[in-house]
């Protein structure tokens, strides 16, 4: 459905997005997952054709999107990060006219509007003033207006940023029922829980680089360990990260010095706690916190990056 070959785009000498690479078959649900400013909008913004690529191509069901922009536009249905809708008009009239934007007639964007507003749960608003709803309800209908004409590949940027969770339950049960029925999705997050649940792959980016790409299963398999040892202290230094590294068989340790967390990997945490503990104490840390905690994706970008999802 979806083939990006070492893409790249620069603004004047910053580059943005590096040689990104990644294939996405028909059907699946592929999640881009990193914490802000990591390339994942620019990246997005140019497989839509909105933003022209320096070096690189992006093929969308075997066309260019430079050679073919508007094959590929009734291919793909866009959801961007910001609230894409008229706010002095209804649910009902921004949906017919972003269903006659995307080239349908009258009576087709007046049959579509009905199983969309289904779709997002919101038939019952359908003649309310977008103003009035709330920030959930406005995401609700702009998912709705990037499905107007059936897109095969639907592009999601970003879609539950600061909503309420009822509002952001809808919509991620709204996206699985859309897979399931065959849609093809590209869903941008910097919110873990969100990718696990609805993505098959994951493609993990940081600094305009895709650093790690596959399954759950296979990138959960690069983590060293299955568990790590998670430490909340007042203040630390190199010297003692060097003594907790000597004092026991760890492999990295992480710090992450705005929340005072330390991140300590070893092939067996429970093994090496007492004597990390032990060596905390005697280098004068005041330790406020330590648990092991079980590994996940947020643990591999970590691991990859040396910085949490969402710093």
């Amino acid at each position: 459905m979806l083939e990006v070959i070492e893409l790249k785009k620069s603004y004047g000498k910053q580059e943005v997005v590096k040689n990104v690479s990644f294939t996405i078959k028909k059907g699946e649900s592929f999640g881009l997952l990193g914490p802000n400013g990591a390339g994942k909008s620019t990246t997005i913004s140019m497989i839509c054709g909105l933003v022209p690529y320096d070096q690189g191509e992006v093929l969308v069901a075997d066309q260019s999107v430079k050679k073919s922009p508007l094959f590929i536009k009734k291919k793909i249905g866009v959801v961007p990060q910001e609230i894409a809708l008229y706010p002095t008009m209804s649910a009902k009239d921004n949906l017919l006219f972003w269903g006659k934007m995307y080239g349908l007639t009258g009576a087709q964007a007046k049959k579509r509007v009905g199983e969309v507003l289904e779709i997002v749960g919101l038939k019952d608003r359908e003649k309310d003033r977008i103003e009035t709803f709330s920030g959930g309800m406005k995401r609700r209908i702009n998912i709705g207006a990037a499905l107007m004409h059936e897109p095969e590949l639907l592009i999601m940027d970003e879609p539950t940023v600061g909503i309420d969770p009822q509002s952001r339950n809808h919509i991620l049960e709204t996206v699985k029922a859309l897979n399931e029925r065959g849609m093809t999705i590209i869903y941008t997050s910097h919110y873990m829980e969100e990718v696990e649940f609805l993505c098959n792959r994951v493609g993990i980016m940081d600094h305009g680089e895709v650093i790690a790409i596959g399954t759950k299963a296979e990138l959960c398999s690069r983590i060293a360990g299955s568990s790590f040892i998670q430490m909340k202290v007042e203040s630390f230094s190199k010297e003692a990260m060097k003594a907790m590294k000597e004092a026991a068989n760890v492999t990295q340790i992480i710090y992450q010095e705005e929340s005072g967390i330390i991140e300590i990997f070893a092939q067996n945490p429970q093994k090496v706690l007492g004597s990390i503990i032990t060596t905390a104490v005697n280098l004068g840390l005041k330790i406020e916190a330590v648990e092991i905690k079980e590994s996940n994706l947020e643990t591999l970008f970590l691991q990859l990056t040396g910085r949490s999802l969402r710093d």
